[in-house]
Parts: structure tokens; C-alpha cells; sequence
């Protein structure tokens, strides 16, 4: 019964698409890597995570220096925690981040759909022929 349910929406779902007259495709990977927020956004977490791998060095230099296995336990967790720390709210900021240009990008995408009058727009990954191209005009205004 599901199989029939799933089969019936299905074709629905595509009869509808099959007798649309105006169909974009959007490049996504291509929006984002020439996104000018996203490369500024990479660069800033490189520049982070030199700084996580500063830590890790420090830490090791600290406890090449001990002897005393009490101290190098106490160092080793001071430097996880301020690891653990400092990774875990670096990952959040870039999710928050990232998030945000993702939902311009969405937004440029609509509102350029939306101008050419386009029933529907897809990621140019999943069409295997047709759509009008709209990846530079999106890529342009998303900057």
C-alpha cells in the first residue's frame, strides 16, 4: 500500500514539473566557492585554526619539558579543555556563519526566479538536460 502511495505522489509530483515552461538551474558549488563572504569566511577559520594548532604545539613543548607524570596529566588536560574550548566555539560561529550566506544565497536564487519568472529552479547536479543556466547571474548578486 505505501509502494502505491509513494508511486502515485511521485508521478504527480513530476507531471506537474513535466508541463512547466519555465525551469532554472543553479551551479550551488559554483555560487559558493565564488562567494566573496565565503572565501573571506575560509580564510578567517584558517587563521583560527592555526591558532588551535598553536595550542597543540605549546602543549607538547610543555609537557617534552616535564618529567613529573602528575604534571604532564595536569598540563595534557589544561590544553584539551582549552582545545575542546576554543574548537567547540569556533565550529559554532562557523555554522552560524555559514548558515547566513547559505540562506542569502537562497534568497538571491528566489528573488531571481522570481524576476525571470521561472516555475521552478533546481541544483544544476540534479537535471540531466534543460533549464536555462541562471549560476553567473545568482553568483553576481550573491558576491
Amino acid at each position: 500500500m505505501k509502494k502505491i502511495l509513494f508511486l502515485t505522489a511521485f508521478i504527480l509530483m513530476f507531471s506537474n514539473i513535466a508541463f512547466a515552461e519555465n525551469i532554472g538551474v543553479v551551479d550551488l558549488q559554483a555560487v559558493v566557492n565564488n562567494s566573496a563572504q565565503v572565501k573571506q569566511l575560509k580564510r578567517e577559520y584558517d587563521t583560527k585554526l592555526e591558532e588551535l594548532n598553536k595550542i597543540v604545539a605549546n602543549a607538547r613543548m610543555e609537557v617534552a619539558k616535564e618529567t613529573d607524570l602528575q604534571k604532564i596529566a595536569a598540563i595534557e588536560e589544561k590544553y584539551t579543555k582549552e582545545f575542546n574550548t576554543k574548537k567547540s566555539a569556533l565550529e559554532r560561529e562557523y555554522n552560524t556563519k555559514i548558515g547566513a550566506i547559505e540562506s542569502k544565497i537562497r534568497e538571491q536564487i528566489k528573488k531571481k526566479a522570481q524576476e525571470k519568472k521561472y516555475d521552478y529552479v533546481f541544483a544544476k547536479s540534479v537535471v540531466l538536460y534543460g533549464g536555462d543556466d541562471i549560476t553567473s547571474e545568482v553568483s553576481a548578486s550573491v558576491k
